[in-house]
């Protein structure tokens, strides 16, 4: 059995989706894959291989474990058994038999770009388990849901949650001014649920500013113009840096940048969006930032 799932990045209405705001997602390019093969022994052979064709985690796993409180001195170990437990709880007959089975990852992206090596896996082991990847998701974790959504979709997308259903329009987000945007990685990763957690300990009443974020989310998906998708974005911005009461990262990092730089998913790490052009790259490869990969080649190919 071989199972696929896409990358994600979050556009628009970062930490305000948790809240049902709606946001842009683009699925990615880059994704992971998971390959299952039974044999014959009664054991869960798992193997992670990294984008550079290393093995990065390796592990062999009790199948009668899953399912009950067992405690893994390594992190990886214990999530991946969080997960499968949870997933043979929404589906009992998930590895239930006798066979077991020798599971590969393979990630074709670093680690660090913070573009979903945790939610691929999740959908990918929901696609194996037969079992709802959203309820996997928010059972075993914490999260809006937008990435398992960018996981199956081939298509750029509105994404918002409300009582915990998750509601995903395909759009046909497709500007004529691509080959001026760039998304360029910070050097570092950011913690997702640190970050969630420390957003709901400061946000405030946002109603209103939810249906700014939520026309904000509606105009950028569908605007033909730079200058106004520049403006959105640095609006944006300000918007969520008060109410998560942090500095944008433009004025942070970048305060003699050329273009509009806007944070993507949570704050402090991974990739950012930046306007640009031929000069982007030297920029801020000249700061020590040397991933800077062009919009064209992270997505998928829009509908037209």
């Amino acid at each position: 059995m071989n199972f696929y799932s896409n990358g994600k990045l979050l556009l628009s209405g970062e930490y305000v989706v948790l809240d049902g705001a709606k946001a842009l997602a683009i699925p990615t390019k880059y994704g992971q894959s998971l390959t299952v093969t039974p044999i014959e022994t009664s054991k869960l052979v798992w193997k992670s291989v990294a984008f550079t064709g290393e093995y990065w985690y390796r592990e062999i796993l009790d199948l009668s474990a899953f399912g009950s409180e067992t405690t893994y001195d390594d992190e990886v170990s214990q999530t991946l058994h969080n997960l499968l437990s949870e997933a043979k709880r929404l589906n009992p007959d998930f590895l239930a038999g006798e066979t077991g089975f020798e599971v590969k990852t393979t990630l074709n992206f670093p680690r660090n770009w913070g573009l979903g090596s945790s939610s691929t896996l999740i959908h990918n082991i929901a696609l194996w388990a037969d079992v709802n990847p959203y309820t996997l998701l928010w059972n075993a974790f914490k999260g809006s849901g937008y990435d398992i959504a960018c996981a199956k979709h081939n298509s750029p997308i509105i994404y918002e949650v409300h009582q915990q259903q998750p509601k995903v329009t395909e759009v046909s987000f497709s500007p004529s001014f691509s080959d001026q945007l760039y998304f360029v990685h910070l050097n570092k990763k950011q913690n997702s649920r640190n970050a969630i957690a420390s957003y709901n300990a400061r946000k405030g009443t946002i109603a209103n500013e939810i249906k700014v974020i939520n026309a904000i989310t509606s105009e950028m998906a569908k605007t033909t113009s730079l200058v106004d998708f520049e403006l959105l974005l640095k609006e944006h911005e300000q918007l969520i840096a008060d109410i998560i009461q942090e500095t944008p990262v433009q004025e942070r990092l970048f305060g003699d940048y050329f273009g509009q730089i806007k944070s993507l998913g949570a704050w402090g790490g991974d990739f950012v969006l930046a306007t640009g052009n031929e000069d982007t790259k030297a920029y801020f490869e000249a700061k020590g930032y040397k991933t800077v990969i062009p919009f064209d080649e992270m997505i998928f190919p829009n509908k037209k």
